[in-house]
């Protein structure tokens, strides 16, 4: 499992954003592209930054009774999720593109907590061949549908099809380096929004 735990000066616990991965298919390259996320974000934001996979977080298909806007969760893997996602201040969602749209698994993260999700500062990065623009765009409704916070930059990182059909060695850091930029405005935004809350 993925886990992080980085404190301020002090006691003070800096803002934690949550880095959840949207694919947990064999051979995925998800892990390695959400690191070089996380990185970017701890050179360029003041928060700490955890990785949460979700494969860790095994989450049956409808196997609550009641809907998860009511907030009674009967199931302990879901209560578990629960507290795990409010424990963030910010989520980044980091999704393949499949056949233009994003992973069930993600969807049935989000469609298994409602509340949890509400108000929070929310960045979607996407990959694919076409970069993933389509998928950013659905995610955005439904992330909109739970009241999170999305911001105005989607970065969408478009893969080499060596690397999508024959799994070809890559390196984030110089492969994706043209993608920086629009990741660190995704950034920005957040921590804005982020800011504001904590201004409150």
């Amino acid at each position: 499992m993925y886990h992080t735990c980085e404190l301020g000066d002090g006691m003070k616990r800096k803002k934690t954003v949550q880095l959840i991965m949207g694919s947990t298919r064999a051979g995925r390259i998800c892990p390695l592209v959400t690191e070089w996320i996380a990185t970017i974000g701890r050179n360029h934001t003041d928060f700490a930054y955890e990785i949460v996979d979700l494969a860790d977080w095994p989450l049956p298909m409808d196997d609550e009774p009641g809907i998860p806007a009511l907030g009674h969760y009967s199931q302990p893997h879901t209560r578990a999720w629960s507290e795990k996602v409010k424990l963030s201040d910010a989520v980044i969602f980091v999704t393949p593109q499949y056949n233009w749209g994003y992973p069930a698994v993600l969807k049935n993260a989000i469609d298994h907590l409602y509340a949890e999700w509400r108000d929070k500062p929310t960045v979607i990065v996407t990959y694919g061949g076409h970069g993933g623009g389509k998928c950013a765009e659905q995610l955005r409704q439904v992330a909109g549908a739970v009241k999170m916070r999305v911001v105005e930059t989607m970065p969408g990182i478009r893969l080499p099809e060596a690397v999508i059909r024959q799994g070809a060695p890559f390196d984030p850091h110089t492969d994706f380096a043209e993608h920086v930029a629009s990741i660190q405005d995704a950034l920005n935004e957040m921590a804005g929004h982020v800011n504001a809350a904590n201004a409150h």
